[in-house]
């Protein structure tokens, strides 16, 4: 009898050690099972992940790329009204240009804006309307040429500079030379001007100093300060080369 129970507790207890490697076999599956899920879990994050630091990366690229392109397009528009100031402030500065009248182009005198005179048939040399026209010619002329003068010499006041630079130096007083030479020739040519008026006043303008002949109006329409006809010109050109 006491076997019998004896026999009945050892089934009775493999029964029970096989149910537990049953139970923890499931349990062990079971976490397996659990396990690769939260891998593949943890997979599909790091994904997501990677793809959204990916798009982050390329809008972060194509914003700087946007910035980049508008801060050019401004540094353009910004060196251009540079340049257009510059170029308004250079046109202010600059001497503002003589504009031609209507009658230049009639014109062939070194007077614009006086239109030659129209000799009428018949009339006298060197009449009251001749000496009045040639005598306006005379004075606006001269008047142009002292205003250059006067205007060279304030260039000269304002421009000048003791550039420490030998070549900045050099330049300037070039420069100051050329226009100081340009003065000479005026201030000579302002002289033969006075001439010419005080042969007005003498009734000697208009003729030839060497054979006494008039000169002509053309001629003194292009040469006002003329004191021989062409034929004497001429001639003391010729001589000139002969004797150069």
């Amino acid at each position: 009898m006491a076997a019998k129970k004896k026999a009945a507790k050892t089934g009775a207890k493999k029964k029970t050690t096989a149910k537990k490697k049953v139970a923890g076999k499931a349990v062990a599956k079971k976490k397996a099972v659990a396990k690769k899920k939260t891998v593949a879990r943890k997979k599909v994050v790091v994904k997501k992940k990677t793809v959204v630091k990916k798009k982050t990366v390329v809008k972060k690229k194509a914003v700087a790329k946007k910035k980049a392109v508008a801060k050019k397009v401004v540094a353009k528009k910004t060196v251009a009204k540079k340049k257009a100031v510059a170029k308004k402030t250079a046109a202010k500065k600059a001497p503002a240009a003589r504009k031609k009248p209507a009658s230049a182009a009639a014109h062939i005198g070194p007077v614009p804006g006086i239109a030659p005179y129209k000799e009428k048939r018949g009339e006298e040399y060197m009449n009251e309307d001749q000496v009045e026209h040639f005598r306006n010619i005379l004075l606006t002329w001269k008047r142009e040429l002292m205003e250059e003068v006067d205007r060279t010499v304030h260039h000269m006041q304002d421009e000048a500079a003791n550039f420490p630079d030998p070549n900045d130096r050099a330049t300037q007083e070039s420069e100051f030379s050329m226009e100081l030479r340009a003065r000479d020739r005026e201030r000579k040519l302002i002289k033969k001007i006075d001439e010419s008026l005080m042969n007005l006043d003498n009734d000697e303008y208009g003729y030839c100093e060497s054979c006494g002949i008039e000169i002509g109006i053309r001629r003194l329409e292009a040469r006002p300060t003329a004191t021989q006809c062409i034929d004497c010109k001429t001639l003391d050109e010729i001589r000139e080369k002969q004797m150069g």
